[in-house]
């Protein structure tokens, strides 16, 4: 692992910054006049962009911080120790990002802690929202090294690590339990969803997904370091990763197709018409292009190569979440629905927040390893 000193990104953070406070603007006209004057949102369809995609994508997406975090200090992979401490940022921010995208949507956001209050255990949302809430507690806490280093806090960083191991098994227990919580809110309406899209493994299929795209995010955010804060990861960590990833595509693709074979549905694949389609660019696109690529050696020995597999399987990832949870969720008889475009607005601005926020982190803290050797003292107090 190696560090290339770069100049401060001055266009990048005023680009930020203008999108970020067009989506404040647009967050103040929601909060004066409610929903219906920044979103086409009505009693016809349960929810709408907002939670598509930052909550069904963006919390599969920000699955990467527990991944490596056990990869490496549960399981004692410690040749990916230089990216855990990038990967658990790109969580922790991803789980923010969900959370503000939630206050906008919840048409009574000063309610949320409601769910600390009122318990509702028969709901699959109730569990997800304990889970979200403690997990990004948990990962604020296991980012906080970072900050106690830069400030030179030994006294708060020595606590820290003593209780690191739990707060990392913590982790790795709640993101399983929401990242396939997701999917069963979904087993709630078996005739709202495509057959294509609606299984009773949902919540399996959920988890799955969610660890191939935190995968390939981590992947991808350790590719782009190198033009935005100047980290270079080394290459066979890069490597290491897309071989990882044959295994996770091909277990996903193999759980995929034999649900459908099990429930009799594979003739639906090219019958539903444009569902067919949307399927067939899902799969194809997502899960079986990117997993032959990272099964060629060639490939893996390519950061662009890996740059660009890895991006597709994230795209794969948001145009399943997107399907199941919205466009193959029928709506009310007469009702249609197509996102406003200031709700693309709060989004857009929501993951510039999220951008200029990891590109402050990267710079200002000590977010990726400067060397390559591994920081074995610093391992061994967790083993």
């Amino acid at each position: 692992m190696t560090v290339e000193k770069r100049s401060f990104p001055l266009v990048s953070t005023i680009i930020l910054g203008i999108l970020i406070i067009t989506g404040l603007v647009t967050a103040i006209i929601r909060f004066a006049h409610g929903l219906g004057a920044i979103t086409n949102l009505g009693d016809g369809r349960a929810w709408g962009l907002w939670i598509s995609f930052d909550l069904y994508c963006g919390v599969a997406l920000a699955a990467g911080g527990f991944i490596m975090a056990g990869a490496v200090y549960i399981f004692g992979l410690k040749k990916y120790y230089p990216i855990v401490r990038s990967a658990i940022l790109t969580a922790f921010l991803g789980y923010l990002m969900v959370i503000m995208a939630l206050l906008v949507d919840l048409g009574q956001p000063w309610r949320i802690g409601n769910i600390i209050v009122h318990w509702n255990p028969n709901s699959p949302l109730f569990e997800v929202g304990w889970c979200v809430l403690l997990y990004t507690i948990v990962l604020s806490l296991e980012f906080s090294p970072a900050v106690f280093e830069r400030l030179n806090m030994k006294v708060p960083l020595k606590w820290i690590r003593a209780i690191q191991i739990p707060l990392i098994i913590a982790g790795i227990v709640l993101s399983t339990l929401h990242q396939s919580s997701l999917g069963s809110v979904l087993l709630m309406m078996p005739d709202k969803i495509h057959p294509l899209w609606f299984s009773p493994i949902l919540p399996v299929l959920f988890f799955l997904s969610a660890v191939t795209a935190g995968l390939a995010m981590t992947m991808i955010e350790a590719s782009l370091g190198v033009k935005s804060v100047g980290h270079i990861v080394d290459l066979d960590i890069l490597g290491g990763l897309g071989r990882a990833m044959i295994f996770l595509l091909g277990l996903y693709l193999i759980a995929r197709l034999s649900d459908l074979l099990a429930a009799d549905k594979l003739g639906l694949i090219f019958t539903s018409r444009h569902y067919s389609f949307l399927f067939l660019l899902e799969t194809g696109v997502g899960v079986i292009l990117p997993l032959v690529f990272f099964a060629l050696p060639t490939v893996r020995r390519s950061r662009k190569a890996l740059l660009w597999s890895a991006l597709l399987v994230v795209a794969g990832l948001v145009m399943h979440r997107f399907n199941v949870s919205l466009v193959a969720l029928m709506p009310r008889t007469g009702t249609a629905y197509f996102p406003h475009p200031l709700e693309f607005v709060i989004s857009i601005s929501i993951v510039a927040a999220g951008i200029l926020a990891y590109l402050m982190a990267g710079r200002y803290l000590p977010v990726i390893s400067q060397k390559s050797e591994i920081r074995t003292a610093d391992l061994e107090m967790h083993n």
